[in-house]
């Protein structure tokens, strides 16, 4: 398997800690949390390994996104 960039180790690591974070949410809506990172990943997954810019600017806005559906009073999510 060839080596991983850093932007996409950093893809990766947004994406797990993604993960992590819906194991922290109610039982009842976890799954709804897993369904929107799940299609919030794959609806950008086209865009090109040498777009630069666009890749740090969803990294930017997916860490943002994860901070505020992070906190503890958010219970579910459409």
């Amino acid at each position: 398997m060839a080596r991983l960039s850093g932007l996409q180790r950093e893809v990766l690591s947004l994406y797990r800690r993604c993960l992590r974070e819906t194991r922290k949410k109610p039982l009842e809506t976890r799954g709804n949390f897993m369904a929107y990172t799940r299609v919030e990943f794959r609806k950008h997954a086209t865009v090109s390994k040498k777009d630069f810019n666009a890749i740090e600017f969803l990294l930017r806005k997916g860490q943002r996104q994860l901070e505020m559906y992070s906190s503890p009073g958010i219970r579910n999510i459409r």
